[in-house]
């Protein structure tokens, strides 16, 4: 698993807005990414829905939201609709490439990635990682924003 200090793995992902290329992404700001283990699924809506309303003081803090599972775009253009849409890309990690590389694949699921949270820099430095990650660990999510530097 890349650990905080270490560079990001680079991917290109198709997504709910076209090709999401982490390199892309990281010329702009700082990228928050999210795996998550399946569209529409209970926590994972929880998750996602989360990382919307939070993505106005995301994008405050310089950092732009990733979010990744191995659902079809078709499933995450669904699911993006169930929770009234979605402002960052859902991605599709189908063949779990960008899960192997981030150590984000499901051990109950190997089919699946688990929930895991990384802040990434803009020199693609990994500055924080909650691998796994849950939603309702609250300072988890402080964490995430205090790597942003938000004070909470």
């Amino acid at each position: 698993m890349p650990d905080v200090g270490e560079r990001a793995p680079d991917f290109t992902l198709p997504s709910t807005d076209g090709e999401v290329r982490l390199s892309d992404r990281l010329r702009e700001g700082r990228v928050l990414l999210a795996f998550y283990f399946e569209d529409a699924t209970p926590t994972c809506s929880t998750e996602v829905a989360a990382l919307k309303d939070a993505h106005e003081t995301l994008r405050e803090l310089g950092a732009d939201v990733i979010a990744v599972s191995a659902d079809s775009v078709e499933s995450h253009r669904a699911f993006a609709e169930r929770l009234g849409g979605v402002p960052f890309p859902l991605a599709s990690d189908g063949q779990l490439d960008v899960a192997r590389a981030y150590d984000a694949v499901a051990e109950d699921d190997p089919r699946r990635s688990r929930r895991a949270l990384f802040i990434i820099e803009q020199d693609g430095a990994i500055a924080y990682a909650a691998n796994p990650f849950s939603p309702n660990n609250l300072s988890q999510l402080e964490g995430a924003f205090r790597a942003l530097g938000l004070e909470v």
